[in-house]
């Protein structure tokens, strides 16, 4: 009996692997503001791999990366880690420039706005 569980549970592990994760409708909603965040931020440049891109460019670029690579981002905070923070063809880190010229990198741009959503502002 014992073994025929273990059976059972590898293979509905095994089925389950080929299955793709989505996030739950609160965390949806958490990372279309992220992405409303930069598409909606006109005083920021972000750079991707050393080029520069408006808000637009940058919020359809992570739309597009997250619909073709986010299969187990079930977070927020995994789609900033996993998603939004570095190139994973190049492994370069996205920055974000500032009106002032400050170059900050991304993932702590949209870790701060995650904070500031999750406040409640």
């Amino acid at each position: 009996m014992i073994d025929r569980r273990r059976l059972l549970a590898a293979s509905l592990l095994a089925a389950a692997g080929g299955v793709r994760a989505a996030p739950d409708g609160i965390e949806a909603a958490r990372i279309e503001r992220l992405i409303h965040f930069v598409e909606t931020r006109k005083d920021m440049v972000f750079v991707r791999n050393g080029k520069d891109h408006s808000s637009g460019e940058a919020a359809l670029f992570l739309r597009a990366k997250y619909a073709k690579m986010g299969g187990h981002v079930t977070t927020a905070a995994q789609f900033i880690d996993q998603i939004a923070s570095r190139s994973s063809t190049t492994g370069e880190i996205y920055k974000v420039r500032f009106a002032d010229g400050r170059l900050v990198p991304a993932g702590k741009v949209l870790r701060e706005e995650l904070a500031r959503i999750d406040r409640g502002r």
